[in-house]
């Protein structure tokens, strides 16, 4: 019945276990991809290792999207964008804009799974540098070729003697309006110092913070190895510019631990840019009439206590479309979300529980 599809926006990690969620418990899903692809941000943004657990990007999202691609419960929709919305909980009907064109597709719920951006570090302030200096990168720069196993100066093609992370670019920033954690920056920046340490044993490693911030077994996992058996140098202070002199980098800014002001060459600086709602959240969000925060995130309808029900009945989120998340929290939330989103289509279309009492004076076995 199409009152009982379970219609899922977004396929990367939240949505494709959405879909696979939905189809283990037996209904079926309509994943609608915008991309050629699935597989998300971990995909188009070319992830090396993931956080945590350090397993191989490619791998992992190759392991979710079989999980999916050949099951008869799940129709992917890929090139397809959703463009408007009618109906209420039980009895949806959005249309998607296809390659073909237009197409209209009946579902009892929806998931919304869009994601995330990353920060663009130019909104912050060109002190520094990333779109005048070449070897000035962003974590998803630097993601991208140690992905490749090849971790040189953007500029000359060099490998590097010297590299820093900048912490909280684009993230608790008031004056921004971003005063919000992103939540992963640290992890994942100590996760890429490891690496580039593994890659390039010579070259010294610095992350400048204003605190460190280790989520779950990240501090065992990532923190400490990082500083003890790699050499990480981690330094408590605020960048407040970077300038050019000669071939290398200036880094200038405070020790706010000693308090005093540094000034350090680097051959790359890396920024760890934090996450913002995605284009794609926003769009979904006006279309569908979900509440958002003042960030632009999908606000959960009741916070803490349901993180995937929206202000729309029928409609949940999973993901970093709700806000900043790791890869765990993703994963629990659209399990979640396809557990409630099978409840309610059920209790919609009347169909009776399997756990209901048989009639009066019947007997059962």
């Amino acid at each position: 019945m199409p009152g009982e599809n379970i219609l899922i926006i977004g396929g990367g990690p939240a949505g494709l276990e959405a879909a696979r969620g939905v189809a283990d418990l037996g209904y079926k899903a309509i994943l609608v991809e915008k991309r050629d692809r699935l597989g998300g941000t971990p995909d188009s943004a070319n992830y090396a290792a993931l956080t945590h657990g350090m397993r191989d990007a490619s791998e992992v999202m190759a392991e979710i999207v079989a999980a999916v691609s050949g099951n008869p419960l799940v129709d992917i929709r890929l090139n397809a964008t959703v463009t408007e919305s009618s109906g209420a909980a039980g009895d949806f009907r959005v249309t998607l804009q296809e390659n073909g064109g237009p197409a209209t597709v009946e579902a009892g719920a929806i998931i919304v799974a869009t994601g995330f951006d990353h920060f663009d570090p130019g909104r912050a302030t060109q002190a520094y540098g990333y779109y005048e200096y070449d070897d000035v990168i962003t974590l998803t720069d630097a993601e991208a070729m140690l992905k490749e196993k090849k971790f040189v100066k953007p500029s000359n093609g060099q490998a590097p003697d010297r590299v820093c992370f900048i912490q909280c670019v684009g993230s608790r920033d008031r004056q921004l309006g971003n005063e919000y954690c992103s939540k992963v920056c640290c992890g994942i920046a100590s996760k890429q110092a490891i690496e580039i340490r593994q890659l390039l044993p010579q070259c010294k490693v610095f992350i400048f913070y204003i605190d460190m911030r280790m989520y779950g077994y990240w501090e065992n996992e990532i923190y400490w190895p990082a500083q003890e058996k790699y050499k990480v140098q981690y330094i408590r202070g605020v960048i407040s510019e970077i300038v050019k002199k000669g071939d290398r980098l200036m880094i200038r800014g405070e020790d706010t631990t000693m308090n005093r002001p540094m000034e350090v060459a680097m051959d790359i600086v890396i920024l760890s840019v934090g996450m913002e709602p995605s284009k794609g959240t926003k769009e979904i969000a006006r279309i569908l009439g979900l509440a958002q925060n003042k960030y632009g995130f999908i606000d959960p309808a009741h916070g803490s206590l349901d993180t995937v029900s929206t202000s729309v009945e029928g409609v949940f989120v999973a993901g970093a479309a709700a806000g900043p998340k790791d890869l765990d929290d993703t994963m629990g939330m659209a399990g979640a979300a396809a557990m409630k989103a099978a409840a309610l289509v059920r209790r919609k279309s009347k169909a009776p529980s399997p756990l209901s009492s048989p009639p009066v004076g019947e007997r059962v076995g």
